[in-house]
């Protein structure tokens, strides 16, 4: 009785909070009810309260926030939703990024080509053939002062997908906010600044581990400090599963990482309640439904017993898992890729019903080229059905008491766990990475999967089932050859008018810290104010601290 009470007790709490926060969002209607007019409660719980389950399974907004971190979820406010967009030049992407505006997108999220996730400058030699190709080239300040041109950085939250030259870009983001007369108190947004998993799943690295931690938790100190509303670091899950990982390896090396993350904070001296209420999550949503719902679930779960058990943090904050999602972009097909409207769709449903705080919905044609702005627009009006349309945010966590959800969440946590000990028993993440082991299980995985599909003993329609004679084709976007002049051009003027011996007085400041133990991203901020490249400020970097080329 007295556990039945103290959970009575919680519920209370619960509900005084709910009231609070919606007195917040007064254009949020209070009565929900179904077509059928039947009144939809904001939670639900048994009939019969057993104290040792609902112990489990707490309640919204309270520990271990297995159904979700806030206590009226989308009730009161819907997800972020948050394109992921960039391509070609920065003056393109920013007009792609209007367009989603005007189309009710209510967050940004850029995606970079891949000479600056790898910290090259476009007119470097190892660029040639990717500038602009997978993401928007950035070379310098200037670049994304056009990116962000006519956008207000104090009302707009930006995600930056990008890891080893995380930093930099982080600090060019400072700076334009600066050129709007907006300080870094006020901007708020995510890099994903999220190396172990470079090394595990997606090869985007620069520097060897140790250096790249020194840059993440330096990134952590000054953002406490000075940029306290930005989100230091995404933890990715996404990119794991990308790479071939199930469910269970996807949610326990993402939790792995994030623990050698907290790790490597405290090593540095941080407070875990000064840094740990800013981390964020990545994950991804594929197609297994209910195990996706279930995933998401016992991450909160999960992340919320390590930071209070295992790192004693005291703020309620710093034991929230919040995270960012998107769809399964290794499931979409080339063959019939309006099926992937489909696919994405139901990968959404599951993002959403598991209770993310912002997605992203992949386009059709994205096994085909870069989106069309018809796919992009597609994509986003995918989730903004679900929103307004379908119900499913009319009540917090609805699928919360399923048999099959309860058990799946349980069984997820547990196998989850079993790969954290052995982990452990590695030495850690870092450790784990370097030994080749989480590679090595993903690699399994994926090639178990590809010989399944292989032999026809996994479906997949429209490509090895259910295929069609003639294909579509549809009209898919191009970014032109001469992009790479074009930014070559650019970075002729920048080296010819900005003031060289100010730029490498602060490219020498760098190169000093780097040598010492002094936090970097000051010096990293004074080198973007100069207008010194990125492929400049990674030189640096790379010959004090070395490059990474593989276990």
């Amino acid at each position: 009785m007295e556990q039945e009470k103290d959970f009575s007790k919680l519920y209370k709490e619960w509900q005084e909070t709910t009231k609070k926060l919606m007195d917040r969002f007064p254009e949020r209607k209070e009565a929900f009810e179904t077509s059928s007019k039947i009144d939809i409660d904001r939670l639900y719980l048994p009939d019969q309260l057993d104290s040792a389950y609902m112990e489990q399974l707490g309640l919204p907004g309270q520990y271990p926030f297995t159904r979700g971190i806030q206590p009226t979820m989308y009730r009161a406010r819907y997800w972020t939703m948050r394109q992921y967009a960039g391509f070609g030049s920065a003056e393109e992407t920013n007009n792609r990024f209007q367009y989603l505006l005007q189309q009710g997108q209510t967050g940004l999220s850029v995606a970079f080509d891949l000479p600056t996730q790898i910290g090259y400058d476009s007119d470097h030699s190892m660029s040639r053939g990717e500038v602009g190709k997978v993401g928007v080239a950035i070379d310098s300040l200037e670049d994304m002062e056009a990116l962000l041109k006519d956008i207000p950085l104090d009302k707009v939250s930006t995600s930056m997908t990008i890891n080893a030259p995380a930093a930099v870009l982080l600090a060019m983001y400072i700076v334009v906010a600066e050129k709007q007369g907006i300080s870094a108190e006020q901007i708020s947004g995510t890099i994903q600044n999220d190396i172990l998993k470079e090394y595990i799943a997606r090869g985007t690295y620069i520097f060897p581990p140790k250096p790249s931690m020194r840059l993440i938790t330096d990134i952590f100190a000054y953002c406490a400090t000075d940029v306290p509303k930005w989100n230091t670091i995404s933890i990715s899950g996404y990119h794991i599963r990308e790479a071939g990982a199930t469910a269970a390896q996807e949610l326990a090396f993402t939790i792995a990482n994030g623990k050698a993350y907290v790790e490597a904070a405290l090593e540095a001296g941080l407070d875990v309640d000064h840094f740990a209420p800013r981390l964020a999550f990545f994950f991804n949503a594929h197609n297994e439904f209910f195990e996706e719902v279930a995933k998401f679930r016992a991450a909160r779960r999960m992340w919320a017993k390590i930071m209070k058990e295992t790192y004693g943090a005291k703020n309620p904050k710093s034991w929230q898992l919040r995270f960012h999602t998107q769809t399964g972009g290794s499931t979409l097909t080339a063959q019939q890729p309006d099926n992937n409207i489909v696919r994405v769709t139901v990968q959404a449903l599951s993002a959403v019903l598991g209770g993310t705080q912002s997605l992203h919905t992949n386009s059709r044609d994205e096994a085909l080229a870069l989106p069309t702005e018809e796919s992009a627009r597609i994509a986003l009006r995918t989730q903004q059905i679900l929103a307004h349309e379908s119900g499913v945010a009319d009540t917090v966590d609805p699928l919360a008491g399923s048999y099959y959800v309860e058990s799946l969440t349980d069984h997820l946590e547990q196998s989850a766990n079993e790969y954290l000990e052995k982990i452990e028993e590695l030495g850690g993440a870092v450790s784990a990475v370097e030994q080749g082991y989480m590679q090595r299980e993903i690699h399994h995985t994926s090639y178990e999967t590809q010989k399944a599909i292989e032999k026809e003993e996994q479906i997949v329609v429209g490509m090895n089932a259910f295929k069609l004679d003639d294909e579509p084709k549809p009209e898919l976007h191009r970014v032109g050859p001469s992009l790479r002049e074009h930014q070559i051009e650019k970075l002729t003027k920048i080296r010819q008018t900005r003031d060289n011996e100010r730029a490498s007085a602060q490219l020498d400041a760098l190169r000093a810290g780097a040598k010492g133990k002094d936090n970097l991203m000051p010096l990293i901020v004074d080198c973007v104010r100069s207008y010194c490249t990125i492929g400049e400020i990674c030189g640096v970097l790379r010959e004090e601290f070395g490059e990474f080329t593989g276990i």
